[in-house]
């Protein structure tokens, strides 16, 4: 089975279902997208990720382990997205430490926020892109913000083989704050450990730059 190399385009969070959230992986040399349900606590830990920008002042579970392995010598090569059962996806991270090489069984939530954090590609077979991937359906408008933004909003995600319908995401108020009060709301999101609060923040500023 022949394997397709994803990349993350971008976290969605649903404007109608509180702490829903989906990470959106494309295709690198292809326009399908692989929307994968995901929990809070995943949602932000690869958000921070992803923001190079927000460091936590205690290091999340996940830079825990890159620590963990940094230190005894153990580097994360790939991971792969190697089965989809009852709409679940399961996945696996190659490791390797003194050239022997290991393959341990993760969640894919956990999987890609480690992958973000060691460098390492993403993976899923044809088959699975095949069976689960969509289309992302824009409007023009949509799509002229899309280019310039990778976080995208995504009210819902839809059943295998449906179109997925983009809407233009609240703010929470924060395009009414100037640069000076966003950035000090940062601040304080990250002090907080609000890292929610703090990416979408961070939005917005990059946003404004």
């Amino acid at each position: 089975m022949s394997l397709v190399r994803l990349k993350i385009k971008g976290i969605s969070y649903s404007q109608t279902q509180n702490g829903a959230y989906a990470l959106i992986l494309n295709e690198v040399e292809g326009d399908r997208k692989l929307p994968i349900v995901i929990g809070a606590f995943e949602a932000q830990s690869i958000a921070i990720a992803l923001e190079k920008e927000i460091k936590p002042p205690r290091p999340l579970t996940h830079d825990l382990f890159k620590n963990f392995a940094d230190r005894y010598e153990i580097v994360i090569k790939q991971v792969t997205i190697h089965k989809l059962v009852d709409g679940v996806f399961y996945s696996s991270i190659i490791c390797e430490r003194d050239k022997v090489e290991e393959i341990i069984d993760a969640r894919t939530s956990d999987a890609i926020a480690l992958a973000l954090r060691f460098g390492a590609p993403i993976f899923t077979y044809k088959t699975i892109l095949d069976k689960a991937g969509i289309f992302l359906k824009f409007s023009s408008k949509d799509k002229e913000k899309e280019e310039n933004d990778d976080s995208i909003m995504v009210d819902e995600i839809l059943q295998e083989g449906e179109t997925v319908e983009i809407e233009s995401g609240a703010t929470d108020g924060y395009q009414e704050l100037t640069i000076d009060e966003l950035n000090k709301e940062l601040d304080k999101a990250v002090a907080n450990e609000d890292y929610e609060k703090a990416a979408k923040l961070r939005d917005e500023i990059s946003k404004r730059n």
